[in-house]
Formats: C-alpha cells, structure tokens, sequence
C-alpha cells in the first residue's frame, strides 16, 4: 500500500483507476458488485444501510466485514459507507481478513479510496448528466499548484433522482432524493523530507428509499404502504496527514475526526395499515489517531509497526409509535385471546396511538498496536505480522412508554408507565497474527497466506421495542417481567482466511495480466441478522457458532490492438457448520444474503477516428452476473442466477467529453434483500432500466 504507508501483503486485489470508473461511470462502491470477485454490496433500498459481502461473509445490519478508508482516514460509520463517487484518482479493494494491518472490522477485506491530488492534476473539472427518473449530477472542481510544493483543491458536487419506485398507497415515488457535497484538500511537501495532506469534506443526503414489495403466494404486490419513508444524513469529516521521510524509514501521522447526524422515518410494517411506524436520530462524534513507521532503503529485510486509537461516542434516539390497527392487532388480540378471555373481561386502550421512547448513549474506544517483518531472499518473501486490539462500548438505555388502559366497559381508564432503562457493556481483546511467503519473478509471483480477521461485537439496540412490549402485557395482567437486556448483546466475530494465489504477466509486452486464487475461511461467532418468528416486529443479530467458505476467483486483462477485455469471476460457497437457533438446526446450510458465484466482463474498442474529429471514441459493453443468493438460513427461499448489461460510448476531444451510457439494458427483473415483519414478507427489487448523457469538461 504505498500510499497509505502499509506493506502490501500478498492477498487478492483489485484496483480500478481514474479512467476505469468514469469511463464506466461508477457512481458509487455499490457498482463495483461483481466486477471484484467474490465482491456484493447489493441496493438494499436506502443509503443508511450499506451492507457488503465478501466470499460469503458479510453483515445486514451494525458491523461491516470491510473496512473503508478515504485519502488515508478510515471511516468509523458504516451508515456514511454509501456515498456517490466523484473525482477519484483510484479504489482499490482487498480480499481476505486483514486484521493485523488494517484492524478493526477488516475480517472480510478492506477497501482504500484515494481522490484525486493536485500534485498529478491542475485544472478545473466539470460534469453535468442527466438520464431517465430525472436523474442529475453535477460537479464543479478547481485544482491548483502554488509553486513546487504547495497544492490545493476544491469540489462541488451535486445529484437528485426522482426515483424509479411508486409507492401506490401514496401515489408517489418512494425512492428519489438529493446528495451535495463537499471537499477541500491541502497538500504541503516541505523541505527536508516532511509532507502535510488535510482533505476536509461535507456531505448531504436527504432522500426517500425502502421500496418493499409484499410477497403474497407466488406474487410480488406493488410497493404500498401508507407512511412516509425517508432518511437524511449530514456528515463533516477531516483528515489530517503528516510524514516525515527519513534515509532509513517513513513516518506517517494520520489524525481524524468524523462527525455524522442522520435521520431514519420509516413506516415499518410496510403495509397500507396503522401498524406502526419507526423513527431512529443518531449524533455521532468519532476520533482516530495512527502513527506508522516503515523501513526504507532496501535490503533483504523490511518491516512496518504502528500504534491506532480510536473513540465514538454515539446519541441515539429510536421512537416506535404503535397505531390503532397494530394495538388492536398486535397487543390487544393477544392479551384478549390469551389472558382476559379468561376472566370475562375485555382490555381496552383509551389511546388510539402511544410511543416507545428508546433512548441510547453508546461510547466505544479502542486501542492497538501492530508490528510486521519481511525477509525476501532469492525472489522468495516471508513475512509475519501482529496486531493486538482492544475495544470496549458501553451502551446505556431507557426505554419507556405511557398508556391508559382498562378492562370492564364501566371502570375508569387507568395509566400504565412501564420502563426500562439501565446500562450494559462489552468488550474484547483479540491477537491477530498473518503469516505469508511469496515467490516473485518477471512473470509474475505466488503466494500462500494465513490470516485472522476480527470483527467487533456490538448491541441489538432494535430488540427494545419487543422487550417493552412484553413488560407491557406482563404488567397489564398484573404480573412482574424481570426484563433482561444480555439478549443485546452479540459477541465479536473471527476468522482465519487461508490462500493460495498467483498473479502472473506471461507475454514480455505486458498485454496480458491474469490472477487467481484459491481461498478457505473458518470463521467462529459468525454475526447473523435474524428476523424472529410469527408477529414479532424486531431483528437482532445473533452468533452462529461456526462456519467456512471455501472458493476461487480469477481475474483477466487483456490488451490487444484497440480492444481491452476485462474479465472476473468469483465461487464462493460457504456454509454453516454448527449452528442451532432454538430447536431448529441449520448446520449444512448455505449462508444468506450473500451471492454463490460473481461473474463479469468488460470489452473496449477504440474506436478509430480522424483526430479532427475526436481525440478518442470508446465503446464499452459490460455484462455482470450474480447468484445464487439464499435469503433465509433454512434456505427454502432464493434469488436466481441473473445478469446485467450495460454499454458506453465516450467521446473526448480537446478539453470535452460526452458519453452516452445505459446500465440494466434488458431491463432484468431481479431482488436485492428479503426479510419479515410482522409475519409478512417483503422483497426489494434491483433498480430498472437506466440510461443518460454525460457532459464533461477539463481545463
């Protein structure tokens, strides 16, 4: 990782440069689903969740599996992990558990986004497109050099869709909104070996999202529920850069601070009813400081060392109001049915809606230090590495709730408070080592690699509502719920990624670059999102106990002429070993949510034409592929195979470029997520048939 500072180990890579992703016009990591083997981060419906999955593995909702880092910074929440790409120098995305180097939550991989310097470009940069659902962006960038040694950018950017999903209830489109930011970036390369980057960025979102479908037999109903759906984010952050370049090695400070406010309303049953409804208000204020030392001026051996502290410290609001029909139908049914039907009497409520109030304050800190050597010798590299990490969070709640009750159509309304408020804690400590050897040539290299990976613990912070709601019929009948809240909390999880991988350059020219790798995972306290039984209105994550994944991926470059072809392909299949929920066992089955196998392939044609005419003209066709994905863990429900298409046609001449472009060509009908509520279930389906025209403008 020469620009972060990090040794790069050898493990399964892929980078994609300026010109890959504008030429493709990747808007943000979600596009890069398949075109990384073994690489899903699916549109769940709303920028808030972000999920990602890598050879098997990943997380519906809280931790992430991958960590993400931006112009060196890592990103401390993974609601901020969706954001819209623009003037991006690369992306590079790593496979496998990179815990001793990278740390927290790399269990899966990580990935490192760099935004273009004003070292290696000067000019201004301007975007306008426009495509069908009144999709617009807009970009405006100024970079600059003052001197040899001082440089500065500014970027602007902004993006509204109306949306490709109605919602019938409402008579309006569920899933448009709008996106601005902002970045500023100072770069300083001093004399005597010392250099100074702050990248300073805001962002805005305010979009609506959560285009669920209920699924009804063998049919998909439209999309048609009766509240507004809709969620806002507003993010600061700063990253705070310092090396110093010494004869015998590098020393790099990276201070970070990230800010982050969003709200979530949510209409949660999902259905044209007065069930129930959802908010949820986060404030979030996190702190990272890095120090990393590295090795310089060669020699058989190298080695890199380091020391990461983090704090967060996260306020958090998730009201739940219950309406008419989910108090009729919801509470008041089953107290009839169950506990007054028995004594003659009917429970009644004076409300025709109340609140749960679920109040949380969430710090977390964490600490580690890593060190890692490497011998190389004839062409052959050993290298071992150690982190050991500690992280503690602290969750304090109060969750309340106030009703009027009574059971005899003559007696009075009576009030029912019911709380519950207290506080929990978890924490870890973890040693993470990495082992790997190499053998490099002109051809190429292989390499064989052990890793483990740790991902951190947390607090089901959604499984409140549902305790409340029991200590309420509890209390209704006049009996005492000792509520305990050591449900919520779900453990850390680990794996070991063991690989063997190759990648190798057989013709002298260059044309032909191809990589491979074969990949098993033991992973114990897997973190699954579960969606509990009959009319349960929560989820939760809960720990498996133990699973693997094993599988291979590949990738091919190849230039010959004016083509390029591009190609992936990734197998993954991975597997409960031991895992039991109740009296259920699912050991055997195939892991949810996430994909078999990935597929892709990209050919370019340089299209020839007079220099008069254009500088270049490029045509681009691409075609994805992902599937088989398991939605539940009884595995008896499942998204085919499917693909996508997609073209573009760029032409650039002096300081312009136009593109035409389209993405899902063949308007294929597939789903991204599956989950229940209340008994019913719901899909979210992939976005339709797009396509746009794109202006751009170097100066």
């Amino acid at each position: 990782m020469k620009a972060s500072g990090r040794s790069r180990a050898e493990c399964s890579v892929t980078d994609f440069g300026r010109n890959d992703l504008e030429m493709r016009h990747t808007g943000s990591l979600k596009e890069l689903s398949a075109l990384v083997p073994n690489f899903y981060q699916p549109d769940y419906g709303s920028r808030m969740t972000s999920s990602i999955y890598v050879r098997g593995f990943g997380s519906r909702i809280d931790q992430p599996v991958v960590g993400l880092s931006i112009d060196e910074m890592p990103v401390m929440n993974k609601n901020s992990y969706d954001f819209d790409l623009f003037d991006i120098e690369r992306v590079q995305v790593i496979r496998g558990a990179q815990g001793a180097l990278y740390g927290r939550n790399t269990s899966g991989g990580a990935i490192n986004v760099y935004t273009i310097s004003p070292f290696t470009f000067q000019g201004k940069r301007l975007m306008l497109e426009y495509g069908n659902a009144g999709n617009l962006r807009i970009k405006a960038s100024h970079y600059a050099k003052a001197g040899g040694n001082f440089g500065w950018s500014a970027n602007l950017y902004y993006s509204h869709s109306d949306g490709f999903f109605k919602n019938l209830e409402r008579g309006e489109n569920c899933d448009g909104g709008d996106n601005l930011a902002m970045r500023l970036r100072f770069q300083w390369r001093a004399s005597a070996g010392w250099s100074i980057d702050n990248t300073f960025s805001v962002g805005y979102t305010d979009e609506g999202g959560w285009a669920y479908r209920q699924q009804k037999g063998d049919t998909l109903l439209p999309v048609s529920y009766n509240d507004a759906c809709s969620y806002r984010r507003f993010s600061i952050s700063d990253g705070f850069v310092v090396k110093r370049y010494l004869d015998w090695a590098t020393i790099s400070s990276t201070t970070g601070y990230q800010y982050l406010s969003d709200r979530m309303r949510i209409d949660n049953d999902f259905l044209p009813l007065d069930y129930f409804s959802m908010g949820q208000y986060q404030q979030e204020n996190a702190f990272t400081q890095e120090f990393v030392m590295r090795s310089e001026g060669g020699g058989a051996f190298s080695w890199l060392g380091g020391a990461f502290a983090f704090f967060k410290h996260v306020d958090m609001q998730a009201p739940v109001r219950f309406k008419q029909y989910g108090i009729d139908n919801l509470i008041l049914k089953n107290a009839n049915e169950n506990w007054f039907s028995l004594i003659g009497k009917e429970l009644s409520f004076r409300d025709d809606n109340f609140v749960i109030h679920d109040d949380f304050a969430i710090p977390t800190y964490g600490a580690a230090a890593y060190f890692q050597a490497n011998y190389e010798v004839a062409g052959v590299k050993f290298s071992a590495g150690l982190r050991l990490d500690y992280e503690k969070s602290r969750m304090e709640y109060d969750s309340r709730a106030l009703v009027h009750y009574r059971t005899g159509n003559n007696e009075a309304y009576s009030a029912l408070p019911v709380n519950f408020a207290g506080k929990n804690s978890a924490d870890a400590l973890e040693l993470l080592p990495s082992f790997s050897v190499s053998y490099s040539k002109a051809w190429g290299s292989v390499y064989a690699s052990a890793r483990k990976g740790f991902k951190a613990g947390g607090f089901n912070t959604q499984l409140f509502s549902d305790i409340l709601q029991n200590k309420m019929t509890y209390a209704l009948i006049g009996a005492n719920n000792e509520a305990d809240a050591s449900s919520t909390v779900y453990k850390p999880e680990t794996n070991w990624t063991f690989e063997f991988g190759t990648r190798l350059l057989p013709l002298n020219d260059g044309s032909l670059e191809i990589s491979a790798a074969l990949f098993y995972i033991d992973c114990r306290n897997q973190q699954l999102t579960v969606f509990p039984k009959g009319m349960s209105t929560g989820r939760m994550m809960s720990n498996a106990g133990k699973s693997f994944s094993y599988g291979a991926e590949t990738a091919v470059k190849y230039t010959v002429s004016r083509f390029t072809l591009d190609a992936s392909y990734g197998y993954s299949h991975a597997e409960f070993k031991e895992y039991k929920s109740g009296s259920i066992d699912y050991s055997g089955n195939m892991l949810p949510l996430a994909p078999r196998e990935t597929v892709s392939a990209n050919i370019s044609y340089n299209i020839p034409v007079s220099s008069k005419f254009a500088r270049r003209m490029q045509l681009n066709v691409g075609w994805t592929g992902v599937g088989r994905i398991y939605w539940n863990e009884e595995n008896t429900l499942s998204q085919a195979f499917y693909g996508l298409w997609s073209a573009s046609l760029n032409w650039e001449k002096d300081s312009f470029g136009l593109s035409l472009w389209g993405k899902n060509l063949l308007d294929e009908q597939y789903n991204t997520f599956y989950f229940r509520s209340i008994g019913n279930s719901f899909f979210a389906q992939g976005k339709p048939l797009q396509f746009g025209i794109s202006l751009n403008v170097n100066l």
